[in-house]
């Protein structure tokens, strides 16, 4: 399995990106917002997905592992696939889906492309549990500590390659301040375990 790639945009056309790892392209599909920030002739890495069909190999790339995890979960659903996948990963940051599956936010997830509202109540329904808690700003903490993640969240990101899941890489986060370093909150994070 291809499990990331990194390069440089070679071309840009509908949804994919084309990277040049040393002379060699690979041809990725992307959501909306990475396809958006890839900029041609520019570095890029990208977590991967290696779809293998009976009648095509195929790449679908995610800026950051917290969104290729959100993925992952989305195909597992009946009736999703890595199209619909996209699509709904497009709607806006993996992070804002994320809050609405978790918060069954029906409306928000039939926004995407290709996905009905039997589809979003689906993916609610199945995913909510495992996409863990909806966070939300407590404008009232007087601690200092916020408990939403941001979504390019390296600690979050870092729990997940220790092999946590999204679900258990939020609750492990979500008292830690995200005022700390990233070494910081990840090593709080784990001593909380």
């Amino acid at each position: 399995m291809i499990a990331h790639v990194a390069g440089t945009v070679a071309e840009k056309f509908g949804n994919a990106i084309i990277v040049d790892v040393h002379g060699v392209g690979y041809e990725v599909q992307t959501a909306l917002g990475d396809y958006e920030k890839a900029l041609l002739h520019e570095e890029v890495k990208f977590y991967t997905y290696h779809l293998i069909r009976e009648q095509a190999q195929d790449l679908y790339g995610f800026s950051s592992l917290a969104a290729k995890k959100l993925f992952e979960l989305l195909i597992t659903v009946q009736g999703v696939g890595p199209k619909a996948a996209l699509a709904i990963l497009s709607i806006a940051d993996s992070e804002v889906v994320r809050n609405a599956i978790a918060n069954s936010d029906i409306v928000f997830i039939a926004k995407a492309t290709g996905v009905g509202k039997k589809t979003a109540e689906r993916v609610a329904v199945d995913l909510k549990d495992k996409v863990g808690l909806a966070l939300q700003y407590d404008n009232s903490s007087i601690t200092g500590q916020s408990s939403v993640l941001a979504h390019t969240d390296e600690a979050l990101e870092a729990l997940m390659a220790l092999g946590y899941s999204l679900n258990d890489a939020t609750k492990a986060l979500e008292g830690v301040s995200t005022d700390l370093s990233t070494a910081s909150r990840v090593t709080q994070a784990l001593k909380a375990q």
